[in-house]
């Protein structure tokens, strides 16, 4: 915690309002309505400034930001921008027609101040003991960097992308653009897994998952699997996800399963009528003291 806001003092320090008074004036049309000035000038330099890739403690700072760079301000003096939900980034269009039809003008934030507060809020507790591995990496990936893991993995939580309900490369466009990203929405830059489309490639892609994590799970390992659709019914997601699991050639047993139907929806307010996910499953899965699956799973086990 120290660190850190001797980090967000630093930071503070540097900043000269002055020298971002040109980037906030040449900012696309939707920067000028999500943010207020002062506010998009200390965001415009942290995003220059944070060297996240490299440094844990500017990784927090990061994150910090991300967690406050957009909500509903009519809620919460926590975020920075003009009214926005505040799990996913809405198009800029959309989102100045908005602004413009309902007069809303983005709040004055204190970007530095919001940040230690923040920050206070987040260490109210004592973070956990011991160290974190962090790849940037498509887990499918995992089992070439076995040398990379500390061992078996004990335990993981995991939420794929949904069923044809959402793109996240486009949908959190605005925290990408913060992460060095274009100041627009974009499909296919990043991933060309973020959204399927066809049921049958979705599951492919799903086994593709159970079968990573045959190969780098320990002996009676714990997964938690959220998954979500709206257009299949949540027995069906839990069949098919069971199913599925025999890819990992390993014994996996579901342990127990809960269904979440999703109401108020911060996007309904924004954009009515909307038909995302309804309903999400957990699934908890325990795979067995490693003892492998005797048949060799096809294609046709998910039918």
């Amino acid at each position: 915690m120290a660190t850190l806001k001797r980090r967000l003092t630093i930071l503070q320090s540097g900043y000269v309002a002055t020298k971002w008074r040109e980037a906030v004036e040449a900012a696309p049309e939707f920067f000028r309505y999500a943010f207020h000035d002062e506010t998009l000038s200390q965001l415009l330099y942290l995003r220059s400034e944070l060297k996240w890739k490299s440094s844990r403690c500017d990784g927090m700072v990061a994150a910090l930001v991300l967690g406050s760079l957009h909500g509903e301000m009519d809620k919460s003096s926590s975020y920075f921008s003009n009214q926005m939900p505040r799990t996913i980034s809405t198009k800029p269009a959309y989102s100045v027609r908005f602004w413009q039809e309902r007069e809303l003008v983005a709040p004055q934030r204190d970007v530095f101040g919001l940040l230690r507060a923040r920050a206070i809020y987040r260490y109210e507790t004592p973070p956990p003991t011991g160290d974190a591995v962090i790849l940037h990496r498509d887990m499918r990936q995992l089992t070439r960097l076995t040398e990379t893991l500390p061992g078996p993995i004990n335990c993981a939580i995991m939420s794929p992308p949904y069923l044809d309900v959402t793109n996240f490369e486009e949908d959190q466009w605005l925290r990408l653009w913060f992460l060095g990203g274009p100041t627009h929405p974009t499909r296919g830059r990043l991933s060309r897994d973020d959204r399927h489309e066809s049921s049958d490639a979705y599951w492919r892609f799903i086994a593709d998952m159970w079968r990573s994590m045959g190969q780098v799970m320990g002996h009676r390992a714990n997964v938690v699997v959220r998954l979500g659709s709206r257009i299949t019914s949540p027995e069906k997601l839990q069949h098919l996800l069971v199913a599925s699991s025999r890819f990992s050639g390993r014994d996996v047993k579901l342990v127990h399963q809960e269904i979440s139907e999703l109401k108020n929806r911060q996007t309904d307010a924004f954009r009515p009528g909307t038909k995302g996910c309804l309903v999400e499953i957990d699934c908890h899965f325990q795979f067995d003291i490693g003892n492998m699956v005797r048949h060799t799973p096809t294609s046709e086990t998910l039918v």
